[in-house]
C-alpha cells in the first residue's frame, strides 16, 4: 500500500488549540511506525521518496511541525520551540495509537527526537539523527539566521526555486526534479497571486533570542546532558561537508550516551535529503538492524 493520506491532529499550547497536519503512508494498522520530522523551515513532504520506499514495511508518518507546511501558526510566537514541538508529537503518537515508534529527524526534527528519546518511558525505539547532534555550531546558527523569518515573495515558481536552491545549496547536487519537489511543497499562493514561503516568519523570534542574541550569541549550543540520557539504538548521519555537525562531535557521539552508529554522506553539507536510493539505504539498514 503506497497511497499517501493527508490528515491533521488537534494539539494544545498555552495560547489555545492548533491543528498539526501530517501525511501518512502505508497500512494504518501496521504496528511498525516510522515518524519522520523535518528541519527548521522545511515540511513533511521532504520525506516523500523515503516514505514511498519504506511504506510496504512501515507505517510512515511525516508531520508538518506547527508553523510550517499545512499546520496552523501559533498565536504566541514565543512558544515556537522544542518543548511545544515535543508536546505536539506526543499528541500525534496518541492519535496514531503507537506504543513505540522509530524516529528519523533532520536537524530540528532530530533535536525533537533527542528531547523525546532522553525521557524515561520514551516511546522511541530507534533514533536516526540526520545531521544534528548535541552540539549546534555558532557558524550554522549564523548561516540559518541569515534567511529564517525573512519572508521573501516570488513572482513565479522559477523565482521560488532559485531561492530554495540558494539557501539550501548544502543539500548537495540534486536533479532539477528534486529541486522542484523541494520547492513546490514549501510555497503557497498569496491573495495577490504572488508566491510566499509556507511557514510562519514568527518562528525566527525565539530562534534568534535563544541562539543569536543575549549571553549565548556567537557560541555553540551544547546539549550533551540530553544526548547522554538517550538509551535507545541511535544512528548519527552526517553530511560530509556539514557546518552544523562537526567531525569532532560526530565522533564523540559514538563514544558516549547511546554510542551511536555513524554514517557520513559524501558531497552533502547540511543536510542529506533522502531523495536517492543510497541515502535511503542508510536509514533502512539501520532500521533493519533491530
Amino acid at each position: 500500500m503506497t497511497d499517501m493520506q493527508q490528515r491533521s491532529v488537534q494539539c494544545l499550547s498555552p495560547a489555545g488549540f492548533h491543528d498539526m497536519a501530517y501525511v501518512e503512508w502505508g497500512d494504518p494498522k501496521n504496528r511498525k511506525v516510522l515518524v519522520c520530522v523535518h528541519g527548521l523551515t522545511r515540511c513533511s513532504r521532504d520525506f516523500d521518496e523515503l516514505a514511498r520506499t519504506l511504506c510496504d514495511e512501515y507505517r510512515v508518518v511525516c508531520p508538518d511541525v506547527v508553523g510550517r507546511g499545512r499546520s496552523d501558526w501559533l498565536k504566541d510566537k514565543s512558544l515556537y520551540g522544542i518543548p511545544q514541538y515535543a508536546a505536539d508529537m506526543t499528541t500525534l503518537l496518541a492519535r496514531l495509537d503507537a506504543e513505540t515508534v522509530d524516529w528519523l529527524g533532520t536537524s530540528m526534527g532530530g533535536l525533537i527526537g533527542m528531547a523525546l528519546a532522553a525521557q524515561e518511558k520514551t516511546p522511541i525505539r530507534r533514533l536516526a539523527l540526520n545531521d544534528v547532534g548535541p552540539v549546534v555550531t555558532a557558524v550554522a546558527i549564523a548561516r540559518i539566521g541569515e534567511y529564517v523569518g525573512k519572508a521573501p515573495r516570488f513572482d513565479d515558481m522559477g523565482q521560488a526555486e532559485a531561492f530554495v536552491r540558494f539557501v539550501s545549496a548544502p543539500f548537495g547536487a540534486l536533479t532539477d526534479a528534486q529541486w522542484r519537489h523541494l520547492t513546490e511543497h514549501v510555497v503557497k499562493t498569496a491573495a495577490d497571486g504572488k508566491l510566499e514561503l509556507r511557514y510562519d516568519p514568527g518562528i525566527a523570534e525565539p530562534f534568534r533570542k535563544a541562539m543569536a542574541e543575549g549571553p549565548n550569541a556567537g557560541k555553540d549550543v551544547e546539549l550533551w546532558p540530553l544526548y547522554d540520557a538517550i538509551r535507545c539504538p541511535t544512528l548519527a548521519i552526517r553530511g560530509a561537508q556539514s557546518d552544523l555537525l562537526t567531525p569532532e562531535t560526530h565522533a564523540a557521539m559514538a563514544q558516549r550516551g547511546p554510542r551511536a552508529q555513524r554514517a557520513e554522506i559524501p558531497g552533502v553539507g547540511h543536510a542529506p535529503t533522502f531523495l536517492d536510493a543510497a541515502q535511503i539505504a542508510v536509514v533502512r539498514d539501520f532500521l533493519h538492524a533491530a
